[in-house]
């Protein structure tokens, strides 16, 4: 797991902004890009590219509720693409995880950085991609040492634990950063 990597070993980071607002958007800000590859390839140790099939988006920007909305949102998400309802326990352990990785990702955004702005789920063949927009200019990382048995402060030690990688990605046109997460799919 790594907070000092911009994007996992083989992978470029997430795909650049293709416009900051949709001219059509379903559903109060939700929209579905459909299928496609996640980029050109990738120059990174493997050169590996990680398709996403979909991604979808999520403006939080002003939202009341964003954890709950987040949550809603990524549960959709995962009902369309087979996620759930789980067939087996390791389907639901993973759907669940998922859940969970989104509630502290936002909820991180909302006490650190101002609010988020954007939640991004992606689904590929075989990892799943959470990516948190905000506007902040500090970096989320576990704190050390963890305490487990005190409140507070186990956020970002979840992600880490549940996570395959995660990390930030600053905006390079100003203020502002993307903090992005992937998890297996189930088998």
């Amino acid at each position: 797991m790594s907070t000092t990597r911009p994007h996992p070993a083989g992978d470029g980071g997430p795909e650049p902004e293709r416009a900051a607002t949709t001219a059509a958007v379903p559903l109060a800000g939700i929209t579905d890009e459909g299928p496609r590859a996640a980029g050109e390839p990738r120059g990174g140790e493997s050169g590996q590219v990680r398709p996403l099939r979909q991604v979808r988006r999520l403006r939080l920007v002003g939202a009341s509720g964003a954890v709950a909305r987040a949550r809603d949102f990524t549960r959709r998400a995962l009902t369309d693409w087979g996620w759930l309802p789980p067939a087996t326990a390791d389907q639901r352990a993973a759907a669940e995880d998922v859940l969970l990785v989104v509630s502290e990702l936002v909820t991180n955004a909302c006490l650190h950085a101002s609010g988020p702005e954007e939640l991004r789920v992606g689904s590929g063949p075989k990892l799943l991609r959470l990516e948190v927009v905000d506007l902040g200019t500090g970096s989320p990382a576990p704190r050390t040492p963890h305490r487990a048995g005190r409140p507070g402060g186990h956020g970002m030690f979840i992600v880490q634990r549940l996570c395959l990688d995660w990390g930030v990605v600053r905006n390079p046109e100003g203020t502002g950063k993307t903090v992005w997460a992937e998890l297996a799919a189930p088998h």
